[in-house]
């Protein structure tokens, strides 16, 4: 497999998908189902490919592999690809959720040929920032990917998409504009955009505190952290169902992810003189986005809200500078991407149904419909963080990560699991349990074949990295352990510079 350019394979394949789908032509019932047809297709092989680099993948080594590189602007940008064990598992969560979303826009029906030309192109450029490893190739992927994002929102969103969408596009692209400016500064200082090479080049450290910040802003407003997730709400809540759950299963990972092959290992200075920092906000966002979201009256924007909250963990394992903290953070975004993505996809099971996302109007659904009640149950235990699920082990090592870092930090974000299940099971509650009165609601059907065939795969993911964790941690062990190795031998370094007479 080494001769074969693997990772540009599938990147590129969904956009060849998406150029098959522009040529196709007829009346529009049509073209709407061939669009549907070769849209899943092309995702389904997208992600068999993607499962080639899981399978030929060397966990033993924290080196970039299946690497790719040739000249592309000038002498020094270059395009270059490879993944590590933290890389390779977003790329298989990205092409895993894609066939997911494909299948749950039954519902779209206006303009479905450009709505499934989106979403292919959207795969490419998400799967590009995972695969990236030249700085300048990385910073055209994690912007373009805004593109498409905001056309699903605009075009195929709520009745206040337009609103959400300009939102949405300004808060990530303002707080890219400072990124470019450090990748600029970083370029002519280290002479070289390659990531490999900027990762062991020793910035200064008064630089690397200005560096830090730029990126920061980029990648605080993209997870989204405390006081600059208010894009976050209005995006989910206007935008279709297929569009909220790529937002919150791959687009906010792009931040955490940022955070993991930036900040720490190129300005690890700056990340523990910055960490107390991303720890105050990571506790605001868990204990404040979680007592907003138990107020909510949308069942989506509850979801936002709690999805706000669970980043705040991702973010503080991260910062917490320790092996579990960090595996924990990676579990956990693979885990919020599958939990947070299907209770997005039961929102809309009845949404499509009953068109209206207010819980006051539903309760119980379980009478009527048993299956759904069933999925529903199981994602919000998962949310909750039920041992055996994805979610315990995510976020169980980020608490014990932070609780080495700071035993305070620890303290007050565990009473996030408390109001997780607050909101998680009051939100079950009053949909599906209950007296089932309404005559609207006892017209409603439940899980049909394709709704089952969508959850499967995500509930049986769910179980195994909750029961096999193990599987997901030797992946990114490697990875993770030299990615701590650097930024504390850096940290040492200095230490050792202060105390020289």
């Amino acid at each position: 497999m080494t001769d074969w350019p693997i990772l540009s394979t599938v990147t590129f394949l969904p956009t060849l998908g998406a150029l098959l789908i522009a040529l196709i032509k007829g009346d529009e019932a049509a073209v709407a189902r061939n669009a549907r047809f070769v849209a899943l297709w092309t995702t389904l092989i997208t992600f068999a490919v993607s499962l080639l680099i899981w399978i030929d993948f060397n966990p033993g080594t924290a080196d970039f592999q299946f690497t790719e590189s040739a000249p592309w602007i000038g002498t020094t940008i270059g395009y270059r690809m490879g993944v590590d064990g933290i890389s390779m598992l977003f790329v298989i969560l990205t092409t895993f959720l894609m066939p997911i979303c494909i299948l749950a826009s039954a519902s779209v029906h206006k303009r479905v040929k450009e709505y499934m030309i989106a979403f292919l192109v959207l795969e490419t450029l998400m799967i590009g920032v995972f695969c990236a490893t030249d700085l300048f190739l990385f910073y055209v992927f994690f912007e373009a990917g805004l593109i498409p994002m905001f056309l699903i929102i605009g075009v195929w969103g709520g009745a206040r998409r337009i609103y959400a969408s300009f939102k949405f596009f300004l808060y990530t692209l303002l707080g890219s504009v400072l990124a470019l400016l450090a990748i600029l500064t970083m370029y002519f200082m280290a002479g070289t955009t390659d990531i490999p090479t900027l990762m062991a080049y020793k910035f200064p450290a008064e630089m690397q505190f200005w560096l830090w910040l730029a990126f920061f802003a980029s990648f605080a407003v993209k997870v989204p952290m405390w006081p600059v997730h208010t894009w976050l709400p209005d995006a989910h809540v206007e935008a279709p169902t297929a569009g909220s759950v790529i937002l919150a299963g791959v687009l906010l990972k792009m931040g955490g992810y940022g955070f993991l092959r930036f900040s720490i290992p190129m300005f690890p200075l700056a990340s523990v003189e910055f960490a107390p920092l991303v720890f105050a906000l990571s506790v605001i966002a868990i204990i404040y986005t979680s007592l907003v979201a138990l107020r909510q009256e949308d069942m989506k924007k509850l979801i936002a809200y709690s999805s706000v909250a669970h980043m705040g963990f991702i973010t503080m394992g991260t910062f917490s500078l320790t092996q579990q903290g960090v595996q924990g953070a990676i579990l956990q975004m693979l885990s919020h991407g599958i939990v947070s993505g299907a209770l997005f996809l039961c929102v809309g099971v009845v949404y499509d149904r009953l068109h209206t996302r207010e819980i006051a109007r539903y309760g119980g659904l379980v009478k009527n419909m048993p299956v759904y009640a069933v999925v529903f149950l199981f994602f919000t235990m998962a949310t909750v963080g039920l041992p055996g699920t994805s979610g315990f082990v995510g976020e169980f090592l980020t608490l014990v990560g932070a609780y080495q870092a700071n035993t305070w930090v620890a303290f007050f974000a565990s009473t996030g699991l408390i109001l997780g299940a607050a909101y998680s099971l009051s939100l079950y509650r009053r949909v599906m349990l209950g007296d089932l009165v309404k005559p609207d609601l006892m017209a409603l059907r439940d899980l049909g074949i394709r709704e089952i065939a969508i959850f499967v795969p995500l509930i049986l993911v769910a179980l195994y990295m909750g029961v096999q964790p193990g599987a997901f941690l030797h992946v990114m062990d490697a990875s993770v352990q030299h990615l701590l190795a650097q930024q504390q031998a850096a940290v040492q370094a200095a230490a050792s510079v202060a105390l020289a007479p």
